[in-house]
């Protein structure tokens, strides 16, 4: 027990001194570590629909999508450029506060979430894989033309000038001055997306032990025991889908303050793919293993660009560094599946768990 709270603390110090160490090295190796700590709250969310209730989405990127325009549109003068009504509302433009923001995102996509799940609910494996595949790429499409006739989402273009986060008064997106030492905005970005991602832990840990937890779970492993058993699958299944994809929307709303732009590119199709390998190959259903996951297949194609440029360099060039790129990234994963078919950090048998407990 006394090792187990050592081991906690270590991890929490170490967690809380890396941004510092990396600011050392540059912005660059910050920014990876908050992109990470997104992904790992997205993955989390996926995690909810692919791990617990069994339920493979290929259009999770829908959600981020919701969140990171919702913030978008809340927090910059885009709607008080276009829109005459809102204009005489508020005419130095709309810049909702981020308390408001997060929950609005969080309801807005758990709502599309449960519009999803809604038409999907008799449908399983490839079938549902397809219809949420479409749904993902229909939303970004809606994005990408919704400039006309009426202007929304700035169609191609995006939307720029979105707020910074203020906490407090204290505003993210400027450097701070602490006893003398510079904390860059990048760094104080990490610390607000690690409270975020350890409340988002503590949620998925305490529905994983709920009776929600082992319905969802139940349904997983046989729908047709778990409906026979009183289990309401249909309400199960669209609360999944919901509670999912609230994750889903915050991080976006994260992603849009953090990145002060967004446009439909940034919610392709590779994106949603690259959360469900996160899942599978950090060890679908395990909470440790999907952050593991999550973090390795987020820092590694950054990292990987300092292999790709030699290699580039070697073929005098005739190879391009981004394919070399997502080569290498393609030829990691195959290895570990082959390896760690299970994941790279199973969830452990329901039999030795129990036992365990017991």
């Amino acid at each position: 027990m006394k090792n187990t709270k050592t081991h906690w603390i270590i991890g929490a110090i170490a967690l809380l001194v890396l941004p510092l160490i990396l600011q050392s090295f540059g912005n660059a190796w910050v920014r990876i570590a908050d992109l990470a700590l997104l992904y790992v709250l997205l993955a989390l969310g996926l995690n909810i629909v692919v791990g617990y209730a069994g339920l493979l989405d290929l259009g999770y990127v829908a959600f981020y999508a919701v969140g990171a325009y919702l913030f978008g549109l809340l927090a910059s003068p885009h709607l008080a450029d276009n829109f005459e009504a809102v204009a005489r509302m508020f005419p130095d433009g709309l810049h909702i506060s981020l308390w408001l923001v997060i929950p609005v995102a969080a309801l807005l996509a758990a709502f599309f979430g449960a519009l999803l799940g809604a038409p999907t609910l008799k449908l399983r494996g490839d079938y549902l894989a397809i219809v949420t595949l479409g749904f993902g790429e229909i939303i970004r499409i809606f994005l990408n033309n919704l400039d006309h006739p009426v202007n929304l989402t700035n169609g191609p273009k995006g939307l720029g000038q979105i707020d910074s986060v203020k906490i407090f008064g204290l505003d993210l997106g400027r450097r701070l001055e602490l006893f003398g030492y510079d904390i860059n905005s990048v760094t104080l970005y990490y610390y607000l997306f690690l409270v975020l991602v350890v409340v988002s832990v503590v949620i998925c840990y305490r529905l994983q032990d709920s009776r929600i937890g082992r319905a969802w779970m139940a349904i997983r492993e046989d729908e047709i025991a778990a409906k026979a058993m009183g289990i309401n699958t249909r309400n199960m299944k669209l609360l999944a889908f919901g509670m999912g994809a609230s994750f889903g929307g915050v991080s976006g709303a994260m992603f849009g303050a953090f990145q002060g732009f967004v446009s439909p590119e940034s919610f392709s199709l590779m994106e949603s793919v690259m959360i469900v390998a996160m899942v599978v190959l950090g060890g679908i259903g395990h909470i440790p293993g999907v952050i593991l996951g999550a973090v390795l297949l987020s820092a590694l194609p950054e990292v990987l660009r300092y292999v790709a440029g030699p290699l580039q360099a070697m073929t005098d060039g005739r190879l391009d560094s981004a394919i070399l790129r997502q080569l290498l990234i393609a030829l990691a994963m195959i290895i570990v599946m082959l390896l760690r078919p299970r994941g790279l950090w199973p969830a452990p048998e329901h039999g030795k768990s129990l036992a365990q407990k017991a």
